[in-house]
């Protein structure tokens, strides 16, 4: 009996992973998608690197210089951006903009999401779907309306022109993920909380916030990454060049009618995304398990 028990049971090395032992077959099913996977993620950046330290020389002059690796590496571009245009003014604003637009975003999303999941009014649901549709409103329709009320208010040409228009697009999505977050906190925690006199200030502030930090980081991270990369709002609203931000100071500051500094394009852009990749780093993980964890919510 044991050896025909033996004999029915499926081979796990057959099935499952098991076609994956023989070299050749890992080869072309994991390391060869895997290594397209990466040189096409990473290639943006070994060009802008490259671009960034190439002198003009070797831009132009392909019939002898590889356009995929430099000769005769030069600071001349990166020298240029950061002394003799605006560019620190630049990433200084996009800073400063991008951290309180995350900050109003995630205050506004908070008290939403913990409205609509715990307090269990009439209409919470339909509230939360139109909190979402609304996300997926393009800002190129909503910069028309938002425009005029930003010259109505005298806040044309200033960074708080772009720090209350921000979160017309980041507080949507931050309430939908923190809705998905907050509801996969046990609902009995805070029955226990409010039979022993909690109020629901401190039920926020001590219970469920704790428990939301992934949350609140991954939501962090969305908002500050979409913030820094704005490009409409920032284009339309700011017109002096030391009020703008990084993309709109790179694009239209280092392009001058036909003429294309690639260097000094390339050395900004490499630059400017040089925050995002460390924020991203640190916090990975955190992003990774919150939005799985609202998605399946």
């Amino acid at each position: 009996m044991a050896a025909i028990e033996t004999s029915n049971r499926p081979n796990t090395d057959e099935g499952g992973m098991g076609y994956l032992q023989s070299l050749p077959r890992r080869v072309v099913t994991v390391y060869l998608p895997l290594l397209i996977f990466v040189i096409v993620l990473l290639f943006p950046f070994y060009w802008m690197t490259i671009t960034a330290v190439k002198p003009n020389l070797e831009m132009t002059d392909y019939a002898n210089f590889n356009p995929f690796w430099v000769v005769h590496p030069t600071l001349e571009h990166i020298r240029y951006l950061l002394f003799e245009t605006s560019y620190p003014g630049w990433l200084l604003n996009t800073i400063i903009i991008s951290t309180a637009s995350t900050f109003l975003s995630l205050l506004a999303a908070v008290f939403a999401a913990y409205a609509i999941e715990r307090l269990r009014f009439s209409g919470a649901r339909q509230v939360g779907l139109a909190i979402f549709l609304a996300y997926l409103v393009p800002p190129s329709i909503l910069f028309i309306p938002l425009s005029v009320m930003v010259f109505n208010l005298g806040l044309y040409d200033t960074p708080f022109a772009l720090i209350l228009t921000y979160p017309t697009f980041l507080i949507p999505f931050c309430t939908w993920l923190l809705m998905g977050y907050f509801r996969s906190i046990p609902f009995e925690l805070e029955e226990c909380a409010l039979i022993d006199g909690a109020s629901r200030w401190q039920i926020l502030t001590k219970i469920v916030l704790p428990l939301s930090v992934p949350g609140l980081i991954s939501a962090g991270i969305f908002a500050f990454t979409l913030s820094w990369n704005e490009f409409i709002y920032a284009l339309t609203f700011i017109q002096s060049s030391e009020n703008k931000t990084v993309p709109v100071g790179v694009l239209t500051e280092l392009v001058r009618s036909d003429v294309y500094e690639w260097g000094a394009l390339m050395a900004g852009a490499l630059i400017g995304s040089l925050p995002v990749v460390v924020l991203y780093s640190f916090f990975v993980e955190h992003y990774v398990s919150s939005m799985t964890g609202a998605v399946k919510e």
